[in-house]
């Protein structure tokens, strides 16, 4: 369920969510993977996945990051970025983060080139 939406002019992104995008970013070309993502959880550490496609498993770049905190005992997320061509994160890949974060936990959405594209919250 997609909790809300802003246009991504409205705040300047700090420190610690622009590095989320630089890591996706990086992620994605480094593995010419079709979308990076990366998350923060609550101690702070970054998690960073790139889109999975084999023949028997499929993982969106944010369910990958997502499962890779889990998988490294985080708890909770603080924030989740995505660097993909497509404009809005999945709405599964909004569950997913939400199943680890809670409601409202920040999911960035930027453009292949780092533009912001979109703010909405788990």
């Amino acid at each position: 369920m997609l909790r809300s939406m802003t246009t991504p002019q409205e705040a300047p992104l700090g420190p610690e969510d622009q590095k989320l995008i630089t890591l996706a970013r990086s992620t994605r070309a480094r593995n010419g993977v079709p979308e990076g993502a990366a998350v923060r959880d609550e101690t702070g550490r970054t998690y960073v996945a790139g889109s999975v496609a084999l023949p028997s498993l499929n993982l969106t770049a944010l369910r990958t990051a997502v499962a890779m905190a889990v998988a490294s005992g985080a708890t909770s997320l603080e924030a989740a970025a995505v660097v993909t061509s497509a404009d809005a994160a999945a709405p599964d890949d909004l569950a997913a983060v939400r199943d680890l974060g809670g409601p409202g936990t920040p999911v960035l959405v930027a453009g292949p080139d780092a533009a912001l594209r979109a703010r909405t919250e788990a």
